[in-house]
């Protein structure tokens, strides 16, 4: 009996380490926190590229025209004006749309559209609509009726700033950069601005005024943050306004030309 009893305790001694075991085994350890997932923005190296192909960009260029027109002239003013615009200036935002350091706007719908093209295309692309014939719009010429501006047409304050400048506050004239028809400088390069649409043309200088950018080499950027961050907003308006009218008089004779006469 005294045997058995003592066979007893022992099972049950075994049992209870087995358990105690089994548990430690199973016991959930919390595992520290990791550090957030730092997400670096796509390369996009444009440096590697030849000139743009126009002809090869044409066929690569038919997603845009849903929203900026076949030809690069957009009938919805919310999309900018391609046509005429520098190859060079397009690829770079097309890159810049890729890689995620332009991301404000309408930045969400050009972005799967421009990952969807190499460096090259993005040249290609750019080619084609360069070559393309740029439209121009209608600037408001409306009277101003109070304020700094009293008695000037609405477009004509920024044609002031377009083309002088002000220098008591250190606004260079646009036309120093962007040339006096607005077309642009290839080079460095600086946008063709002459004809862009107003709606458009406001909201980039306005996203200038605020000065931030995810930009990795935001050097033209800093250029346009100082410009515009001392426009008022009457004269971000005026200067959009201003820019959509602007063309070379050559196209007003080439029109004049191709009317019917009486």
């Amino acid at each position: 009996m005294r045997h058995a009893r003592v066979i007893a305790l022992a099972g049950l001694a075994i049992t209870v380490t087995a358990v105690a075991a089994f548990a430690a085994q199973t016991t959930v350890v919390p595992v520290p926190d990791n550090a957030p997932v730092q997400t670096a923005p796509l390369e996009v190296d444009l440096s590697k590229t030849h000139w743009g192909d126009a002809e090869a960009g044409a066929g690569k260029a038919a997603a845009c025209a849903a929203c900026h027109g076949a030809d690069g002239n957009p009938s919805i003013p919310t999309y900018p004006r391609l046509a005429g615009q520098s190859e060079r200036y397009i690829a770079k935002q097309l890159a810049l749309f890729a890689s995620g350091e332009r991301h404000t706007g309408m930045a969400a719908v050009m972005v799967p559209f421009a990952q969807a093209l190499s460096p090259q295309d993005m040249r290609d692309v750019g080619a084609f609509f360069a070559g393309q014939k740029a439209a121009a719009g209608v600037a408001d010429d409306t009277v101003v009726a109070d304020g700094a501006y009293a008695g000037l047409k609405y477009y004509e304050i920024g044609e002031r700033l377009f083309r002088a400048g002000d220098a008591e506050r250190g606004i260079p004239a646009c036309a120093s950069c962007h040339g006096p028809t607005g077309a642009g400088n290839p080079g460095p390069p600086y946008p063709h601005i002459g004809g862009q649409m107003a709606e458009y043309s406001a909201r980039r200088l306005t996203e200038y005024k605020a000065g931030t950018t995810s930009e990795r080499d935001p050097a033209s950027f800093h250029i346009m943050a100082k410009v515009a961050g001392k426009l008022t907003e009457q004269e971000i308006g005026a200067l959009a306004s201003y820019l959509q009218g602007l063309h070379d008089h050559a196209d007003d004779v080439e029109v004049a030309a191709a009317e019917p006469r009486p």
